[in-house]
């Protein structure tokens, strides 16, 4: 370690962050109607997030926002469930995650698996003492990466605006 940082980290490739979590789902996750509790599943994908987080920036990073959560499919107890994470889009000290959970059903293994979230969350890199640091870049390599991070890019604007636009309603 040198005793003279870099102002600004050096770039990591898309690739670098990409995390897979997999569990099979048991009895003790289910809800009240059967299926997967939500809650269980958020626990998964931010489990899976806070990895590609850390990986990335190089050290902690902490979950300042759940930007979206979509819920297409019920998972169900004996599903297999995987949730990919990735580093879609990097500022100066936060970055966002997507995460795709998909499940392979148990009672139809040969079947592809069924997409059953996605999700978007915000992490701040931050060092020992909580406050937060620099994260490197991220550096899209294919077409599906730069329209992730473009995305990305439209998701932060409107959660600054919507900041802005609560706070100045507070203010009124």
């Amino acid at each position: 370690m040198t005793d003279h940082p870099s102002a600004s980290p050096q770039g990591k490739p898309t690739s670098y962050s990409r995390v897979t979590l997999s569990r099979i789902m048991t009895a003790v996750d289910v809800n009240l109607y059967g299926t997967v509790h939500g809650g269980v599943l958020m626990k998964f994908v931010d489990d899976v997030a806070g990895a590609a987080a850390a990986r990335h920036s190089g050290g902690t990073a902490v979950t300042a926002a759940i930007d979206e959560i979509i819920f297409s499919e019920a998972v169900r107890v004996g599903d297999l469930v995987h949730a990919h994470a990735q580093v879609n889009w990097t500022g100066q000290t936060s970055m966002e995650v997507g995460v795709r959970v998909v499940a392979e059903r148990w009672d139809s293994a040969e079947d592809a698996p069924v997409r059953v979230a996605t999700a978007y969350l915000v992490f701040v890199g931050v060092d020992v003492g909580g406050a937060p640091r620099p994260v490197r870049p991220v550096l899209p390599e294919t077409p599906e990466d730069e329209r992730r991070y473009r995305e990305a890019e439209i998701r932060r604007a409107h959660r600054l605006a919507k900041r802005r636009a609560i706070q100045a309603h507070r203010e009124s």
